[in-house]
């Protein structure tokens, strides 16, 4: 399946990130008297995207939520651990805001293409490998769209009237 998942949104109060400039790129945030450099990316949730040698050995569980609840981010952000491993390949672990390490997010995977380009590591397409299996992921010159492509299964099949829903929902939907 190939979907396009939108342009990037890259200014920081667009993110929301409480970082100066036009873009967050290799922005130095300061976790525990140590500073880590991170590029800030919307796919219309939050990304913090740390580059580093080994996701094999990357902190995910320890600097994933400190991160996530980090004062630049207003409303928390999702982390993305990635190691280049080639101009059109990376390889990503990913802390997801609210629910920890996963083992795939596709606007996580969107967003690492994005700032691997930005800062020169890759280009706008690339394969990017997780723990839950590869993903094609393009940022496309033509229409600044993100695409993402990968495999899709059904996992789920059922029926429901809508009468039913619209009851269960009665009196707690503010809309």
């Amino acid at each position: 399946v190939r979907v396009d998942m939108g342009p990037p949104r890259l200014r920081p109060p667009e993110i929301p990130a409480k970082v100066e400039g036009e873009r967050a790129v290799e922005v130095p945030i300061e976790v525990d008297g140590e500073t880590v450099r991170a590029t800030l990316v919307s796919m219309g949730n939050p990304h913090c995207v740390l580059f580093v040698e080994s996701v094999d050995e990357a902190p995910v569980r320890e600097l994933g939520p400190k991160l996530e609840h980090h004062p630049l981010f207003p409303n928390r952000t999702n982390v993305e651990f990635v190691e280049v491993v080639g101009p059109s390949e990376l390889k990503m672990r990913v802390w997801e805001r609210g629910a920890g390490e996963t083992l795939a997010c596709g606007t996580g995977a969107c967003a690492s293409l994005v700032a691997a380009n930005l800062v020169g590591r890759a280009e706008r397409r690339a394969t990017i490998h997780l723990l839950g299996g590869d993903l094609a992921v393009e940022w496309s010159e033509e229409d600044g769209h993100v695409y993402l492509e990968g495999p899709a299964e059904e996992v789920f099949r059922g029926e429901a009237e809508l009468k039913t829903l619209l009851q269960n929902f009665e009196g707690r939907w503010q809309g």
